[in-house]
């Protein structure tokens, strides 16, 4: 679409005062958290919202006041920091300026705004957020201790360890249970822990778990840092004696034997570190720190392996072992162990349990098992309610998938052979009533779980097995919030993005994983390849900066970034270097400043891209790379895997350019001008060499003449500007030629969407993905998916839980419902809505919650007529497109406007903030 003069600001044309509508300032956040704890950013960045009902808000200036207590910012005094009067329309990753932040304090902040009739605004409510701990010396002395210790003989460390029995079988552990008393004999005025617990842990106080959290710390390179999380126990401390106990699992720091295992790791045994501070209202500090006069034992957890399953023997509770006036005289003190040399603050958000589901459907597949269907495949875990003898034992199963006897498989999950399984959970009652159970350290990808050892209450029981009460599943995911919503009047297409929310949600942990269950590894091609799909649906700004420092922590010494990071094994053949996975490293962090206008993240990211670009430049031959596993899961003739249509050289060499191009125009922004130069250079010889090694210019197609070949080469600018026509014009041919059916996998499919979209070829993507014949969503749906499988054809030996090929949501959005961001625009400051209604869609809605505000983009086709509701949040502006012709009669607001201008069949107006609703007819 050519876009020609857009004219002024058409909400000028209502009589409407903004500032005499309602109008605050809300959604305050300090490094994109409301009120967080344990911020450890020398300078945070502050972003707030404009609410109004009023048409065009504009911000002129702000001010902010930070101090450390409420009552002066209630006085209009920033002790701490005035920002005085700052012209500027800012909204969003405004950095504090004041002076050296001290660890662990609290601070309070609030914000004005003037708007561009200067008219000052009623302030902020009053937000707060409280430091974490700055460096070492902040531990107050507090060590890593631990129930015992492996010895270094028997560590297996990803890349040092070599094959062989040791790394096939590394035993079991103890998993421990820690407490610690202590007193609190004054009134408290604020008590924060800082925990960190290897590979995750659970605490309690006084007999209560504290918080919601689910698998803290989050995973990370163990070899070289741990995160800790903290906790507000103002409230939760009560005068005299407390008490605090803490749960142990292995996570990814030790893979247990006995079950199934993608990899093993042995990083050491559970361990814990941890700093409680207590202030007392009158002004004295008291530090509960970790070391050896905390006592230990082993705990009811006999068995965890994220990849295994866990066991829970509920014969060895010890009741009231995390209350106060426990005799834990049989317990031993804890000892003293190394852990990895640096302990940052976990900054994202906590993974939780975020949906219960109750079973759909009960069988009994023979004798003793009972299967229960959930409806939905997901991320999570079980959980059962029973009753029954002391010694009883339940097993529980989960799988994605049944097998013809109705029976749990896994042999798609990681363990082959019928009714083989690597992955369950068992639990031994106690026998002193009702029993509720979920297991603590681990999770799966599951729809059904297969429940051996007890018996619902409506079935026969002649043995007297213990009762199953109830069992659910539980939905656990990064708690990250839901920004986006999209529905549509085609139900195929709503059922498609329902299919891949689903895999996403069960992906989303403390890395964005390919799977909940086989691996769960965090593959990096899927973080900017689905990238503007996810962030379309959730807000996962500190999750993405999370994954690019385990990037950073993943890069080896001559530059590589492995397909995986955190890299805990090192894979051979293709799947540790391929440039498209670890492209990720230089196009994720340039994707984050786009959709958060986050800076900082490429100032900090800088290096790693270099010499990433440095190490693809030594492995490239002319100018061209070959390694790596290419379109990985195109749909061709063979099992689906490394690249069938598309030489690797096409893929990798076209997102090395990508990549350098990319490079470039950060290091404008970083101002690095000699940077600038040097890669653009590169990317041209990048360029020259690509087309001449794969560009035929007598048919116009690129390598085979693949979906991927062409989409990703036009795309990537890759094409020169005369022969682009010709070779999207191939693109189209082949589809049609094909009846429409796709072939692009993994890498190439987005590019192929966003290729005909851009080329107003949209119809192209409906008539592909609206049929349920060929392999794609509809096909998947037919067979009775409930999550994005990993092949287009839902293979039931591989993943049925997979969102790396869910590249059709961010058309969803972007196309059907029409909403993006202008071209070279920052966080949706300048929006373009332009919807393309398609085949026999009559109507689609899109939301998305900006860093600005909430955008929607509302239509729906109604004989000759269209109508188009528009909201555009305050502090930014808009281009609307009608797809509608030049001569139609349009209205805004039940206003006609005439001054218009046509482009390709569509009317483009420009508007500011508001809510515009526009009806055109012919």
């Amino acid at each position: 679409m050519t876009k020609k003069l857009i004219l002024g600001f058409l909400g000028l044309f209502f009589a409407i005062d903004a500032f005499a509508q309602t109008l605050c300032v809300t959604n305050l956040r300090c490094e994109y958290r409301v009120n967080p704890i344990g911020i450890t950013a020398a300078s945070p960045h502050f972003s707030w919202e404009i609410t109004s009902t009023g048409f065009n808000v504009v911000q002129k200036a702000y001010h902010i006041l930070v101090a450390d207590d409420p009552a002066l910012l209630q006085k209009g005094i920033g002790n701490i920091w005035d920002s005085q009067t700052v012209n500027s329309n800012s909204t969003i990753q405004v950095p504090y300026a004041g002076p050296a932040l001290v660890s662990t304090k609290k601070y309070y902040w609030r914000v004005s705004v003037i708007d561009y009739k200067e008219h000052s605004l009623v302030w902020s409510s009053i937000a707060q957020w409280q430091m974490g701990l700055l460096n070492t010396a902040d531990w107050k002395g507090a060590s890593w201790i631990a129930y015992e210790v492996m010895p270094d003989s028997l560590k297996i460390l990803p890349g040092i360890a070599t094959p062989g029995t040791k790394k096939h079988s590394p035993g079991t552990d103890v998993l421990p249970i820690l407490r610690k008393s202590f007193k609190v004999s004054k009134p408290v005025k604020n008590a924060t822990i800082f925990i960190s617990g290897l590979g995750h842990f659970e605490m309690n106080l006084n007999g209560a778990k504290v918080g919601n959290h689910f698998l803290d710390g989050g995973w990370v390179n163990y070899q070289k840092e741990a995160e800790y999380v903290s906790f507000d126990l103002t409230e939760l401390l009560k005068k005299g004696e407390n008490a605090l106990g803490i749960m142990l699992g292995n996570g990814f720091y030790f893979t247990p034997s006995g079950r199934y295992r993608k990899l093993t790791v042995a990083y050491g045994y559970p361990k814990m570190i941890c700093r409680l501070l207590v202030q007392y209202q009158d002004g004295t500090t008291e530090n509960i720190v970790s070391n050896t006069s905390w006592r230990t034992t082993a705990g009811p957890i006999t068995f965890s392996s994220t990849y295994g399953g866990e066991d829970y023997d509920a014969t060895k509770e010890q009741s009231g072992w995390d209350k106060p006036g426990f005799n834990d005289a049989a317990w031993k003190n804890a000892i003293i162990v190394d852990g990895p040399p640096q302990i940052n603050a976990q900054t994202t958000e906590p993974i939780k349990v975020t949906d219960v589901f109750t079973a759909k459907k009960i069988t009994q597949p023979k004798p003793g098992v009972w299967v229960y269907d959930m409806g939905q495949n997901s991320s999570g875990i079980p959980q059962i309610t029973v009753k029954g003898k002391k010694g009883d034992t339940i097993k529980i199963v989960p799988c994605e998938l049944l097998d013809n006897d109705g029976l749990a498989t896994q042999k798609n999950t990681g363990v082959p052979g019928k009714n083989g399984y690597g992955h369950w959970y068992t639990y031994i009652l106690k026998g002193n009533g009702i029993e509720t159970w979920q297991p603590r350290f681990c999770f799966y990808g599951f729809r059904y779980l297969q429940v051996t050892g007890g018996v619902p209450p409506t079935g026969a029981n002649p043995d007297k097995e213990p009762q199953l009460l109830a069992v659910k599943g539980l939905h656990t995911r990064n708690s990250a919030d839901r920004v986006g919503e999209f529905s549509c009047s085609s139900d195929l297409f709503n059922k498609t993005n329902t299919l891949i929310d689903w895999a996403i949600q069960s992906n989303m942990a403390s890395v964005l994983m390919d799977c909940p269950h086989r691996e769960k590894l965090g593959w990096l091609e899927e973080d900017h390849l689905m990238g503007n799909s996810l962030q379309y649906n959730y807000n996962l700004a500190t999750l993405f900066k999370k994954i690019i420092n385990d990037m950073r922590e993943a890069q080896t010494a001559d530059g590589l970034i492995p397909e995986i990071a955190p890299e805990f094994t090192v894979f051979g053949d293709g799947f540790r270097d391929s440039p498209e996975w670890g492209s990720s490293s230089v196009l994720l962090p340039w994707y984050v400043y786009q959709w958060y206008g986050d800076k900082q993240v490429l100032a900090d990211s800088y290096d790693m891209m270099q010499r990433y670009m440095a190490y693809l430049d030594k492995q490239s031959k002319n100018h061209i790379l070959t390694q790596g596993l290419g379109d990985w899961y195109d749909l061709g003739p063979k099992h689906p895997g490394v690249s069938q249509l598309t030489s690797q050289g096409v893929t990798a060499t076209s997102i090395y350019y990508y990549d350098l191009v990319t490079l470039s125009n950060i290091a404008t922004l970083l101002n690095q001008p000699a940077d600038v130069e040097r890669y653009a250079k590169l990317a041209e010889q990048v360029k020259i060499a690509f087309n001449n090694q794969f560009f035929n210019k007598e048919t116009k197609q690129y390598d085979t003449g693949s979906q991927t070949a062409n989409a990703i080469a036009v795309y990537m600018k890759l094409v020169e500007p005369q022969y682009k026509a010709a070779v999207v014009d191939n693109i189209v041919k082949e589809l049609r030629s094909h009846n429409n059916s796709l072939t692009a996998g993994d890498i190439g499919y987005r590019y192929l969407l966003k290729v005909l979209d851009d080329e107003g070829q949209s119809d192209v993507i409906f008539d592909m993905n609206s049929r349920t014949n060929v392999p794609g969503y509809g096909f998947q749906l037919a067979k009775g998916a409930t999550a994005l499988t990993e092949s287009w054809q839902a293979l039931s030996g591989v993943s049925n839980n997979h969102f790396m090929l869910g590249h059709i949501m961010e058309w969803f959005y972007a196309g059907l419902a029409g909403i993006r961001p202008a071209d070279n625009d920052v966080a949706y400051k300048h929006i373009v809505i332009r919807p393309q209604p398609v085949g026999d869609v009559t109507s689609a809605k899109g939301s998305y919650h900006s860093m600005y505000g909430t955008i929607i983009s509302d239509w729906k086709k109604a004989g000759t007529d269209f109508y188009l509701t528009v909201t555009i949040p305050p502090n930014t502006t808009a281009t609307v497109y009608l797809p509608v012709a030049e001569t139609s009669h349009v209205t805004m607001n039940n206003e006609p406007i005439e001054n218009h201008i046509g482009a390709n069949n569509s009317l483009a107006f420009h508007v500011g903030s508001g809510v515009y609703r526009f009806r055109a007819a012919k």
